[in-house]
């Protein structure tokens, strides 16, 4: 079940220009709320403001920003195969019109999005506390390596995801209300379904909740994570001379081949290997900055044990 939101979620972060919808998408998150992703969970763990974190006074909220509708309408391997009006008969009051639209699905996770009146609230001045945020969040308050701030999100009058378990994923619809030129009636209020085939996920949210956001993500600084890797490089370079002399046992090793393995987690080990007290609140601006939020962070909503 999860599996199949992967592809919606993706082409989300890319067409609404970095906002991700909230895992489970009837979560509500609000600006100012912290988090971590773990196994495929977001977990929110509180807000800045309820915990007295920052001032509210200190900050500057915007609000009611109009986001452009071409953004937030979208959709990936759909098809419509028929879409117009028909005439209908019924006993009591005899023939009547209506609106028919047939949308094909042409695999696993291919979906539909429709929204209308979509709008944000952010920080308008996230310069102005940040460092503090980062001397509070590691340090005085609590000792986080790894947090997410959410700096924006987003609510719409009312939108609709259609997501197919299948490439036979077939959705008819139908609606009474009179619809000119191109009928395109998805995400209608007055629309009702006629036959939802493989359809894995289908729903209509019609209150403005905060489902959707951008963050902020607390990161190494960059010049202290390449420092370290040179280092770490430089002395992973001179294990093989010194186990030769160490041990008293003939060890394989070719130093011509050693290469040592450096990976994206470096982030996590540049702070394991600082010496007791190095990073403290003075030196907190040093080791942290604040980042926004990439692909790598949707791909941790799916990461679970075993993939």
């Amino acid at each position: 079940m999860d599996a199949v939101f992967k592809k919606f979620y993706r082409s989300f972060y890319n067409r609404t220009n970095g906002f991700m919808p909230t895992k489970p998408l009837n979560q509500n998150i609000y600006p100012g709320d912290f988090f971590q992703i773990k196994n495929g969970e977001l977990i929110v763990l509180g807000n800045i403001f309820r915990k007295n974190i920052v001032d509210a006074d200190d900050v500057v909220f915007e609000n009611g920003i109009k986001l452009n509708p071409a953004n937030w309408n979208f959709s990936e391997g759909v098809t419509k195969p028929y879409s117009g009006r028909d005439t209908g008969h019924n006993p009591i009051e005899g023939d009547f019109e209506f609106s028919k639209q047939v949308l094909a699905f042409d695999g696993f996770g291919s979906f539909f999005f429709k929204s209308c009146g979509s709008e944000s609230v952010k920080f308008a001045n996230w310069s102005d506390f940040k460092q503090q945020l980062i001397i509070k969040m590691t340090q005085t308050l609590y000792s986080f390596r790894e947090v997410y701030i959410v700096t924006e999100c987003a609510t719409a009058d009312n939108w609709t995801l259609a997501i197919a378990g299948s490439d036979k994923a077939e959705l008819e619809i139908a609606t009474e209300s009179e619809n000119f030129g191109l009928v395109d009636i998805f995400g209608d209020a007055t629309a009702k379904t006629i036959q939802a085939r493989e359809i894995e996920f289908y729903h209509r949210e019609d209150k403005k909740k905060p489902s959707f956001f951008k963050a902020k993500k607390l990161i190494v600084q960059q010049e202290k994570l390449e420092v370290f890797i040179s280092q770490l490089i430089s002395d992973r370079s001179k294990v093989p001379s010194w186990a030769n002399n160490f041990y008293e046992y003939d060890f394989y090793h070719d130093e011509l081949s050693f290469s040592p393995p450096i990976t994206t987690n470096a982030q996590a080990c540049v702070l394991d290997m600082l010496q007791a007290n190095q990073l403290n609140p003075n030196t907190a601006l040093q080791y942290f900055s604040w980042t926004n939020t990439t692909l790598d962070d949707v791909e941790k909503l799916f990461a679970t044990h075993g993939n």
